[in-house]
């Protein structure tokens, strides 16, 4: 076996009083793709720093094979000092690197290399990083979270250039389809220490849950009192994905109906004598557009009609009007041709992109009780602060800290918070899975599913619009939008390609030729075939049998509750666990067989 390009062994690391590393190990070797995930705060990006050699670790080693080019991907780069866009990332390049690469990369990047770093949106910021990192060709390529402020287009480009390159690849990211395209390798950092599956990601999750579920069994086994917020932050994890497959079914209703109301309207033009009592209609749209001066319209003869508990997204390149869009549909802006009628007593909540409304000097429990108590008002029951902390996977001893001292997941975590105990009807979500970790990324799922409004949500992470969106509002281009039944993957089956980028007069040869090369031709879709009886008859029972091995689960883990059972009878604590791991494991077959048969029947019936 070849040595590896780049290896830590038994890193140490803490940052102030806390520990991030506590032996972490990492070895890569040539082309080898590696994603590297763990928890908000669980040193990911110190490791990555570590391995950039950014960072001298308190203990351990790290060894650079001589001779190999190592370039880093940070999740905010920093362009200070530079008179230019190129001059940044021609700095990155070595002496026998090819000059003409750089002008090459920010073309396909859509930048020039003229612009003033210090006027660069983030979007831009992290394309500018983004040449500078893969100019030279590295032999080893570190990224953390490179899909950060990237629209779709990007990463369909990005996605297609990391999958030619011949160096490895070290990833951090929160995009599941993202990691999915490109993994061969998971390395998981959970308390300070890795574990490495010689899988990709597709098969991550269930080995992650496999691993806390004997972790749990076997704190129980010693007989050992786990704290109730790491056991939520942590073994939570397998109920709340269980939780979020089992409510792929409701999803599925969700869209039938939009489905259905998007036939029944035909080009979505609604008349007046609709009935649209009891405040089921949020808002309705009819032939809205929108320019701004003399420019052509952003948005053109766009008509919709969103129901109570829709959840729609909204998709399209960097500046093809989603904000716009947006706003229009909520009445912020006001449409030059059409009109905008909203449904009554609606209370809208917005989470921005930016979390530019924190109070950086406020702690975490001001935010969530405004500064006034210590008791916060959900869905119409009085709370105690730091109980609703840890619904959001903080600790108790974060109720004191200043939001200024958190990380960009935490601060995240905290918006969402704060949204979820405003009361409300709408939901506005722009760009809300920025800088969460996969974990957060589910609880936020299951907050959207139970909530009884209507979500408009903006993102550009594509499994993200798949599990939420009951339809999908995509740029058609020249002001045009349309809106489809279903998730991203639906609306990209009923359109035959995903989102491009936005193309202009002055675009170079280059960039439409991204474009091309970022969404390739979709596959004709396959042919669709009906369930069979015993399908059918299997998709009817399994919900009942899920039940019934839930309440069997239930009986048995209350059973094992009992204090003092392990010493008074161990025999009998060993029977319950055995067949607590035997019924969770029937569970989790049943569920991922009523999972394949829902999406076969969905696919079947178009």
């Amino acid at each position: 076996m070849a040595p590896p390009l780049l290896l830590l062994q038994e890193i140490h690391l803490a940052l102030g009083t806390t520990r991030l590393l506590a032996g972490a190990t990492l070895s890569v070797g040539a082309g080898e793709r590696l994603v590297l995930v763990g928890r908000n705060g669980s040193g990911k990006s110190t490791l990555l720093k570590v391995a950039a050699g950014m960072l001298q670790p308190e203990k351990g080693t790290r060894f650079l094979q001589p001779g190999a080019t190592l370039r880093y991907l940070p999740q905010e780069p920093d362009l200070a000092g530079y008179d230019s866009v190129l001059a940044y990332v021609e700095e990155g390049l070595t002496s026998g690197d090819d000059p003409h690469r750089a002008h090459w990369l920010l073309d396909q990047l859509g930048l020039t290399g003229e612009e003033d770093p210090a006027r660069l949106s983030g979007g831009e910021a992290r394309r500018a990083a983004l040449a500078r990192a893969l100019a030279p060709k590295p032999d080893i390529l570190l990224l953390d979270e490179p899909t950060n402020h990237l629209d779709l287009p990007a990463i369909a480009w990005l996605e297609q250039e990391l999958r030619q390159m011949r160096g490895a690849l070290v990833t951090i990211s929160h995009d599941r389809r993202f990691l999915e395209t490109l993994s061969r390798a998971m390395v998981w950092l959970d308390r300070g220490t890795t574990r490495r599956l010689e899988q990709g990601f597709s098969k991550f999750e269930e080995w992650r849950d496999k691993i806390l579920e004997e972790e749990e069994m076997e704190a129980h086994k010693l007989d050992r009192q786990i704290v109730r917020e790491e056991h939520w932050m942590r073994y939570g994890v397998t109920a709340r994905r269980k939780r979020n497959v089992r409510r792929v079914g409701e999803l599925a209703g969700l869209r039938q109906r939009r489905r259905e109301a998007l036939s029944a309207t035909g080009n979505v033009r609604m008349v007046a004598s609709e009935a649209e009592g009891g405040g089921s209609v949020v808002m309705k749209a009819e032939s809205v557009t929108k320019a701004y001066g003399d420019q052509p319209a952003v948005v053109r003869d766009f008509s919709t009609r969103i129901l109570r508990r829709d959840r729609v997204g909204i998709v399209g390149p960097n500046g093809a009007g989603k904000t716009t869009l947006l706003n229009l549909l909520t009445g912020v802006l006001a449409p030059d041709e059409g009109r905008v009628q909203l449904g009554t007593s609606l209370a809208m909540v917005t989470l921005d992109q930016k979390r530019e409304s924190l109070d950086p000097n406020m702690t975490l429990s001001a935010v969530l009780t405004g500064g006034h108590g210590d008791q916060v008002d959900v869905g119409g029951q009085r709370r105690h602060v730091i109980g609703y902390m840890k619904d959001f996977l903080f600790q108790p001893d974060q109720a004191r800290t200043s939001v200024g001292v958190l990380s960009g997941g935490e601060r995240g975590r905290l918006m969402l918070a704060r949204a979820m105990a405003t009361p409300s009807n709408l939901l506005v979500l722009d760009e809300p899975t920025n800088d969460l970790d996969l974990e957060t990324l589910d609880l936020l799922e299951e907050l959207l599913n139970d909530y009884t409004g209507t979500v408009l949500v903006v993102s550009h992470d594509r499994d993200f619009l798949d599990r939420v969106c009951t339809s999908v509002i995509v740029a058609e281009g020249d002001g045009a939008w349309q809106e489809y039944a279903g998730g991203y993957s639906d609306m990209v089956a009923q359109r035959g390609r995903g989102v491009e980028a936005k193309a202009t007069a002055e675009a170079p040869v280059a960039q439409r030729g991204e474009q091309r090369a970022a969404t390739p031709a979709a596959p004709p879709p396959p042919a669709k075939s009906r369930l069979n009886f015993k399908q059918q008859h299997a998709l009817a029972s399994l919900p009942g049998q899920m039940q019934k091995l839930e309440a069997e689960i239930a009986q048995v883990q209350q059973a094992l509750a009992s204090p003092g059972l392990y010493e008074r009878d161990r025999a009998r604590f060993e029977r319950f666990t055995a067949a607590l791991t035997a019924k969770q494991d029937e569970l989790a077959k049943a569920e991922e067989a009523w999972l394949e048969l829902e999406l076969l029947r969905e696919e079947a019936e178009g």
